[in-house]
């Protein structure tokens, strides 16, 4: 009998991903035009520099003044202010005594975002988080794990073009005889505060090995990359992973070397119960482990909803649940479903680096709120961790 739907070849499965293929060259072509390079045009006027770097508008006038700031840019035509660069306020941070930097005791945050889901919204909040302490004045590394590289892209970077896997990303280093250190992979990025570790497609290729390898060594499989963000610790107060959205042993890896967990769940049934999957496979995962490895505690490991509509009576009632469950371990803040974010993200950018009349609507300003409550809610368990921070914390009334 001849088959309803005729079987579908390897041929024909090799034209569609070369269409699918073709999409995403035209989507790169037009985010990372020849000769073009991503910039961040954000601009501070003298009162939003002075909020951020805590000191008056006259302080910084001041400075500029007696020479220990440089005066300000102006535009040619009007000579008015055209406003301060991120870097600006650093280094007004910097001379004011105001950066938020870790003391060299602290351990830095090392936080995973983990859920073994895909479409948690895992890469939008990695690459937010990351923007949100840059803009405080911390200095943040992104360590993209991920092989779709989706993090790497929101950064700049063309995983296609400008990443080298046998160079740029963590596949040498997971190799067996690789570099003492992963100094060699870090890229600085277009926004201040914040380095990059990038990914590519090649870095699948360390699923298989480590796989492979993993009977042999567990403890060096289990431990390298923990091994590394060691390496590099003593440069950053915050160290984000973005690891693959599966239980492989990139995952693991991840799990091992991180020193705090956020988990992202969309509050629906099936990515709740997903979650709630991932919660038992992370534990019994772990203690399995341990046994190799010795054990992995955390200074926290919190779920956030992700993608929430309160406009939608299931996601408020998933919600509540999901808050009646995990009484101590949700954030307060949610990350909203938002347009303003899936318009970014479709451009290969942030909310957080859009300028001009897009950031005077409503819409914007509710993401902006959404996006600073998380990020707020972050910062406060990172501070937290680091005993240089505790007594600042109790003079605010949070510790």
């Amino acid at each position: 009998m001849t088959p309803v739907l005729p079987p579908v070849s390897l041929e024909e499965l090799g034209q569609l991903t070369r269409r699918a293929s073709t999409v995403i060259e035209r989507l790169r072509e037009r985010v990372f035009a020849p000769g073009t390079q991503k910039q961040l045009d954000l601009r501070f006027n003298v009162r939003t520099a002075a909020e951020m770097v805590g000191r008056t508008e006259k302080a910084i006038r001041d400075a500029e003044g007696d020479g220990r700031l440089p005066e300000p840019d102006k535009d040619p035509g009007t000579q008015r202010r055209t406003g301060y660069t991120l870097a600006q306020v650093n280094r007004m941070r910097e001379v004011f005594g105001t950066l938020p930097h870790r003391a060299p005791d602290d351990p830095p945050l090392v936080l995973a975002v983990q859920n073994f889901k895909g479409g948690v919204g895992k890469s939008t909040l990695v690459s937010h988080l990351a923007q949100y302490f840059a803009l405080k004045g911390y200095r943040v590394c992104v360590i993209d794990c991920d092989s779709q590289a989706s993090t790497t892209a929101i950064f700049g970077m063309n995983p296609d073009v400008d990443v080298d896997e046998d160079e740029d990303t963590l596949y040498p280093f997971l190799r067996h005889g690789g570099p003492k250190t992963l100094h060699y992979a870090l890229r600085a990025t277009y926004w201040p505060g914040i380095a990059l570790i990038p990914a590519n497609l090649g870095l699948y290729d360390a699923e298989y090995e480590f796989a492979a390898r993993m009977a042999r060594e567990p403890t060096f499989i289990l431990d390298r990359l923990r091994e590394g963000v060691e390496s590099i610790a003593d440069q950053f107060d915050v160290i984000l992973l973005d690891p693959p959205p599966a239980l492989g042993m990139l995952s693991l890896s991840v799990l091992r070397a991180a020193n705090a967990l956020l988990i992202p769940a969309p509050p629906n049934n099936v990515d709740f119960a997903s979650t709630a999957h991932f919660l038992k496979m992370m534990e019994a995962t772990l203690s399995e482990l341990a046994q190799h490895g010795g054990a992995r505690s955390y200074s926290f490991v919190k779920v956030i909803a992700t993608k929430m509509n309160d406009q939608k009576s299931a996601h408020l009632a998933i919600k509540r649940m999901m808050d009646a469950v995990f009484p101590q371990d949700m954030l307060q803040a949610t990350l909203k479903d938002s347009a303003e974010i899936d318009n970014a993200t479709a451009n290969l950018s942030t909310v957080y680096e859009l300028t001009g009349p897009a950031t005077r609507t409503e819409t914007h300003r509710r993401c902006r709120a959404y996006l600073d409550a998380v990020g707020r809610e972050v910062e406060l368990l990172a501070r937290k961790t680091w005993p240089s921070h505790h007594r600042a914390l109790r003079k605010e009334g949070v510790l």
